[in-house]
């Protein structure tokens, strides 16, 4: 493995090739931090020290038709999940308010379902405006599912900066994560919003079973299609799922896969999504040196690590959260931690 070469590469701007990153995924465990220290090295050629928070708002949880396998929300599941309808716009504006406070640059705006009536896309679009009219720094990436052009437009006349519609697997593996809709459904949706203005959000999920070449292949077709931000979970296999019981990456093998995605994505916001804290474990902290963004605080359906332990890992790593003055650590005392959901969604009521 020439790290010498994937560096200059990457200080370039450039992608390595799609052998050098299986190289990457098989990776001798002792030279694993050898490899995180050559992409650090383009990590912090184009985002320096800093780490960019987003937060993720749970908008309406469950309901949804798809049968995607991973997905605690997916068409008969038994997960333990809550499941409600839509927030109220206060609610909505509380949480929000909570991860501002806290640092955070991006909020995602998430809604189950295959995708959203035009009346529910009018909803999200108030949302979004009430955001932006409050606070007008802030990013707002809208996750709705399949959309139109029109309600993508709708969006982003509202003010939404961003979409995500994550691929997340390779296509030559899609079918066995998911029968009622297709991989070229989602590539689509990723062009509908584009056309639309909004930047593509998409990225994958490691550990459904795929092949280390069907890692590299769903890596690569992110490239080919121009995402700006490129978010990278590691399975969580909830009970009630077609996935219930599949193993836990190894933390170094997590490594591997971010450091991969880098050194192919090497200028692109790279994110440590959900999972982190499962299969990272003590290791977290090393991979700030790969990826440049990560969620405050929960997910969708889990718990994630604590908002005040996301902050104070970033501090003493040295890293700097973007936004915050360089000279100050983010939060720590007076920051308010964004609400807790407990791996059920929102504590606040719904409007179920």
């Amino acid at each position: 493995m020439d790290l010498g070469s994937m560096t200059r590469a990457g200080l370039n701007a450039e992608s390595i090739t799609p052998e050098q990153a299986l190289e990457i995924l098989r990776c001798p465990n002792d030279e694993v931090f050898a490899l995180v220290a050559a992409a650090s090295q383009v990590r912090r050629k184009f985002f320096a020290n800093r780490v960019k928070l987003n937060y993720l708002v749970n908008l309406k949880s469950g309901i949804c038709a798809e049968d995607c396998g991973y997905c605690s929300q997916r068409l008969g599941g038994q997960a333990d999940i809550l499941k409600y309808t839509w927030l109220k716009d206060d609610q909505v504006d509380e949480v929000v308010a909570a991860g501002l406070a806290s640092g955070v640059k991006r909020v995602c705006m998430v809604a189950s379902g295959t995708g959203p009536s035009n009346r529910e896309t009018d909803k999200v679009a108030g949302m979004i405006e009430n955001i932006k009219s409050a606070h007008p720094e802030v990013e707002v990436c809208a996750c709705l599912g399949f959309v139109t052009d029109e309600q993508a437009q709708k969006l982003r006349a509202a003010g939404a900066d961003a979409y995500n519609h994550n691929i997340n697997t390779a296509e030559s593996h899609y079918t066995d994560i998911c029968t009622t809709h297709s991989y070229q459904d989602r590539t689509d949706n990723l062009e509908t919003v584009k056309g639309a203005g909004l930047s593509p959000c998409s990225g994958l999920i490691a550990g459904m079973g795929e092949s280390p070449e069907q890692l590299v292949e769903a890596i690569f077709a992110l490239r080919e299609m121009g995402v700006d931000s490129v978010p990278v979970n590691f399975l969580l296999p909830f009970d009630g799922t077609p996935m219930e019981g599949q193993r836990v990456l190894q933390p170094l093998e997590c490594l591997r896969i971010l450091a991969m995605v880098r050194f192919v994505h090497p200028d692109t916001e790279v994110r440590a999504a959900a999972g982190r804290e499962q299969h990272l474990r003590s290791l977290q902290p090393i991979a700030l040196e790969l990826v440049n963004s990560i969620f405050l605080g929960d997910y969708l359906t889990s718990e994630g690590q604590a908002g005040q332990d996301d902050l104070q890992m970033i501090a003493d790593a040295g890293f700097v959260v973007e936004g915050q003055d360089k000279d100050r650590h983010p939060g720590l005392e007076e920051t308010q931690v964004p609400i807790r959901r407990r791996g059920a969604g929102t504590q606040l009521a719904p409007n179920a």
